[in-house]
């Protein structure tokens, strides 16, 4: 009796383990709530359509929330007056979309499924499914994380990259969460789509000598030395296509941010730009590789977190 009691404890032990820490799957909702990629690729290409940038912005959201304690959705919560989330971090603040596509398709899935389906999964199947919607390629997401009860302004502070960072810092941010240089380059080249704020490459089109001089007075007529920090310039020549012109732009010394022509600037990873500039099928393979691997970043499964019913703040 007593071994059998022994046995049935580790067999409990085992289990509940297990359940801690699940792996996550693609198949997670198959059964649970079938219709919820169907439900998020609509919502997704109905934003999109709506407005092109917001494909960026939905990606974006993504990686800034995974770089920071992981893929948790905690990026979404809101401050309140006894806790202060990511949003106002200085990569976040004023800068961050697509909060509200997020919050649809969340109250679409508490009417599918309710407690089923993860903020922070809604986050990661959103970014692959707007760069689908913007022609770019796609990927299997894997699915079974759970939403965060914490975040950290200091993190997102700490370990989000800067429009002004040089390429040894780069390399260093990235490599912290495990990617390799090459891997680095891939993700930056999600650059090709989207917008930036003046304030983000204003000193560079001024300051800078490894910048087209055409190109950097074209932006000063969007960008004036002084005021209009909001005003935005496209991230490249196709901004609402999910394409390789990013690259080409940067061979051109054509890069908007600081940190984008650090890629192309004379250092290790020119060869890599070349390569994805005139080979569209090795850096789509290269990036969707890349985006699978990110969204693995720390997840919470199994008991871990929660399943929120609101994505801006914690249950209860």
């Amino acid at each position: 009796m007593a071994s059998l009691s022994l046995f049935s404890f580790f067999c409990m032990f085992s289990f509940l383990l297990g359940m801690a820490h699940a792996e996550l799957s693609p198949n997670f909702y198959a059964s649970s709530c079938p219709r919820a990629l169907s439900t998020i690729r609509t919502a997704v290409n109905n934003a999109v359509a709506k407005e092109r940038r917001m494909g960026a912005s939905l990606l974006r959201l993504h990686f800034h929330d995974c770089f920071v304690l992981g893929c948790d959705a905690s990026i979404l919560l809101d401050d309140t007056a006894n806790f202060t989330g990511e949003k106002t971090a200085g990569p976040n603040n004023n800068s961050l979309r697509g909060y509200d596509v997020i919050d649809t398709i969340k109250s679409q899935m508490e009417s599918l499924c309710p407690g089923v389906v993860s903020c922070a999964d809604i986050v990661a199947v959103a970014a692959r499914d707007s760069v689908v919607a913007l022609g770019g390629p796609t990927w299997t997401v894997q699915l079974g994380r759970r939403d965060s009860t914490t975040a950290s302004l200091s993190t997102a502070n700490a370990d989000l990259p800067a429009p002004t960072s040089d390429l040894d810092v780069l390399i260093s941010l990235f490599s912290n969460k495990g990617f390799t240089t090459q891997e680095m380059v891939a993700l930056s080249g999600t650059h090709t789509i989207g917008k930036a704020q003046c304030i983000k490459f204003r000193y560079r089109i001024y300051n800078e000598t490894n910048i087209d001089a055409v190109f950097a007075k074209s932006k000063q007529k969007i960008c004036p030395w002084t005021g209009g920090d909001e005003n935005l310039s496209d991230m490249d020549e196709t901004t609402t296509v999910f394409d390789t012109v990013y690259f080409k732009d940067l061979i051109e010394k054509k890069g908007l941010l600081h940190s984008d022509q650090q890629l192309y600037n004379g250092n290790s990873t020119d060869s890599m730009v070349e390569t994805y500039s005139t080979d569209s099928t090795t850096f789509f393979t290269d990036v969707a590789n890349a985006m699978v691997k990110m969204g693995k970043l720390s997840p919470l499964t199994g008991t871990d977190g929660e399943i929120r019913t609101n994505c801006r703040k914690i249950n209860g």
